[in-house]
């Protein structure tokens, strides 16, 4: 049975072929990002005074052992890159990993318990929703102070009513059905009857936008990053190249355009995925 649920969520996956190609593109980078020790050319920190911004190895004047370049103090680009690659996945990981986390719970309380819960929950994620999410994640990391730890948890409590909104509404829609009302009739306590009953049934939807979710979060992670909010020099996060690089953008165009290329890669690659993913667990997109 669970072989051929796993071969009919492969089918409607497949169909989209964007979807399986940035599944490829995705696998590629996750494996870029484990292996950066050994693929890395250089240490990305280390500084080369006699290589300052050097093009890339087919420009005149490039180097092969500087692939792609190097940036205003000598680091090798390439290096940078793919260390870069472990950042921006460990963000997106940690950032849904508490959204999703926090968002459920919330959900499931409002969905289920109902009454003043659901009004005081749904109200504060209205006030949430109704920032800008780049601009209240900017207050929030300049409360807490600059970093990628805070970076992190300011985006994750920006993400936060997606999953919440969500989660109540397919709560909502299951609470009264007959499967639930029979587990209840059975001695099933309230608990039980949130995260075993209902929430399984619940799990297409928070799927598709956790997926979505994550290219989120590594887009906003890169633009505190740009701001100078989010990771600090010299730490080799692609939106900090991005701003380390902005005072060099018309005499050397390798120092932005690798790190913008990076970024717009990542993000279309898990967003065709989230395609996919919709198109494989939404019943009513699959085709008969």
């Amino acid at each position: 049975m669970r072989r051929q649920q796993l071969a009919e969520f492969w089918y409607y996956f497949s169909v989209n072929k964007g979807a399986v190609i940035g599944l490829v593109v995705f696998a590629a980078i996750i494996l870029v990002a484990l292996l950066a020790p050994v693929i890395a050319p250089h240490d990305p920190a280390i500084q080369d005074r006699g290589a300052l911004l050097l093009p890339p190895f087919w420009q005149e004047g490039g180097r092969a052992a500087y692939l792609l370049g190097t940036d205003a103090v000598g680091r090798d680009l390439l290096s940078r890159l793919i260390y870069g690659s472990r950042y921006s996945l460990f963000v997106g990981v940690v950032v849904v990993s508490l959204a999703v986390s926090t968002g459920i719970v919330l959900g499931l309380l409002a969905g289920y318990v109902g009454g003043w819960v659901d009004t005081m929950i749904m109200r504060i994620m209205d006030v949430i929703l109704a920032f800008p999410s780049l601009l209240l994640a900017l207050v929030l990391v300049a409360i807490l102070g600059p970093g990628l730890g805070n970076a992190m948890i300011a985006i994750a409590l920006v993400l936060q009513p997606h999953f919440v909104r969500l989660t109540r509404a397919a709560v909502l829609a299951e609470k009264n059905r007959e499967y639930v009302t029979a587990a209840r009739v059975v001695g099933a306590g309230p608990v039980r009857l949130m995260l075993v009953t209902i929430l399984p049934n619940c799990l297409g939807p928070l799927i598709v936008q956790g997926t979505l979710s994550f290219s989120n979060a590594i887009l906003e992670a890169a633009a505190l990053g740009f701001l100078g909010m989010g990771a600090q020099p010299p730490t080799a996060e692609w939106g900090t190249m991005l701003a380390e690089a902005r005072e060099f953008v018309l005499r050397a165009w390798w120092v932005v355009t690798f790190p913008g290329l990076a970024i717009l890669v990542t993000v279309l690659a898990i967003n065709l995925v989230g395609d996919g993913l919709r198109d494989a667990l939404d019943p009513k997109l699959k085709r008969s």
